[in-house]
């Protein structure tokens, strides 16, 4: 069995989860995309009911689409994430503190909708996959449900095995997308995160994921989440967000401040901004 240590690493893996609130970029469809990018803007600044409504309107007009169930599962997600305080969790400096956090209790309900709308994701995009294995629309998908999955599975579930067996699987589909679009700067946060989360265990821990064909490297992980900070179409928010919470646990406060007053300027009715903050700015 690997370690506690690892299970509170592979926890950060609300990376992916979040990467699928934000990462749907579909096929470019001009001014029809507003409306599906709107839908995930909504969930920043915490508008659930706006958000849902987006992610339906998309689905009735593209039902072919796997990113309106993608956006639907990553807004159930992310508002069970919000109503059991799941997001402010990731902001521990240390990982004993994120072990003896309240054990949560999911509502039954949004997860039976998480379900089916992760499963119409993938029946999607492995339809579009099997006319082209290179479908870019069709691989994101399939990393973004990976994705969700595997934060479901750490920070509710808290089944830290099977969130990293579904954090393989989304890296490994981000990896193929990468391959047909490397300027997609939005996949290399599932690719940074993974790096980041691997690169910050214990030696042993590392050598034993890597065995398994995971690796890791910190520093490399941050230089990809900077990719998609300052390059990404739609996850370069979220991935200040990670990188927020990356430099906490690495005790560089200010630059911590820095990317959460940038994101609070930008979504002023998020809470979590300014609460962080504020915490920060209390801690001697």
């Amino acid at each position: 069995m690997l370690t506690s240590a690892m299970g509170s690493r592979v926890s950060l893996v609300v990376v992916l989860a979040l990467t699928c609130t934000i990462g749907a970029w579909g096929a470019d469809l001009g001014t029809s995309s507003v409306s599906l990018d709107h839908g995930f803007r909504l969930l920043y600044d915490l508008d659930f009911n706006g958000a849902q409504q987006a992610f339906s309107s998309w689905q009735q007009r593209y039902p072919q689409d796997p990113m309106g169930p993608v956006g639907e599962a990553a807004g159930l997600l992310f508002s069970e994430f919000h109503r059991l305080g799941v997001l402010e969790a990731q902001f521990y400096e240390n990982d004993r503190t994120f072990e003896n956090r309240k054990k949560v209790t999911p509502d039954p309900a949004t997860r039976a909708r998480f379900d089916n709308a992760l499963a119409k994701a993938e029946r999607r995009s492995q339809l579009l996959l099997s006319k082209n294995p290179k479908d870019r629309d069709a691989l994101f998908g399939m990393t973004l449900t990976s994705g969700l999955r595997a934060d479901y599975a750490a920070l509710i579930d808290k089944s830290n095995l099977t969130s990293l067996r579904y954090t393989k699987q989304a890296t490994n589909w981000a990896g193929q997308l990468l391959a047909v679009d490397p300027e997609c700067y939005d996949a290399r946060l599932a690719t940074g995160i993974s790096k980041y989360i691997v690169g910050s265990m214990a030696a042993p821990v590392r050598w034993v994921l890597r065995l398994g064909g995971v690796g890791g490297d910190k520093q490399k992980g941050i230089a990809e989440l900077q990719l998609t900070a300052e390059h990404g179409r739609y996850l370069a928010p979220f991935a200040r967000i990670l990188l927020a919470i990356a430099f906490v646990r690495e005790k560089d406060k200010p630059r911590a401040r820095e990317l959460l007053a940038s994101l609070h300027q930008e979504f002023p009715h998020n809470p979590l901004f300014p609460n962080e903050i504020a915490r920060l700015d209390s801690i001697k």
